[in-house]
């Protein structure tokens, strides 16, 4: 295994974030007073496992990259719904941009090997 490239970098510190924010939201959403208790809990597990799967990205866990790219591949096939909503539209086009972005660096020349 060579050196990181700064795109995977990059994608391990978006899916950082990115699991740090649906935590948060997640919370907000459990919380008394919250929209959705199941679906804040979803978003806990699903920003719990995105933390944790980054971080495989930086030790260049050819797994990790594949969880990654699924996570990526669901927030991106929501934010595709939510485009539809006045109230989501800017949040859900810069989330699917994210997943977008994170998944192509990952799989760049370099990505690729990387993950080999």
């Amino acid at each position: 295994m060579g050196e990181r490239p700064v795109g995977v970098t990059i994608v391990a510190v978006i899916a950082w974030i990115s699991g740090a924010l649906q935590i948060i939201g997640g919370i907000i959403q459990v919380l008394p007073g919250g929209d959705n208790f199941w679906a804040g809990v979803w978003a806990i597990v699903l920003g719990a496992v995105t933390i944790i799967v980054s971080l495989g990205l930086f030790r260049g866990s050819n797994t990790a990259r594949i969880v990654v790219t699924i996570v990526f591949a669901l927030n991106l096939l929501s934010a595709f719904f939510l485009l539809f909503s006045p109230f989501t539209f800017w949040s859900a086009l810069f989330s699917g941009i994210l997943a977008l972005v994170g998944i192509l660096l990952l799989y760049t020349r370099p990505a690729n090997a990387f993950f080999r």
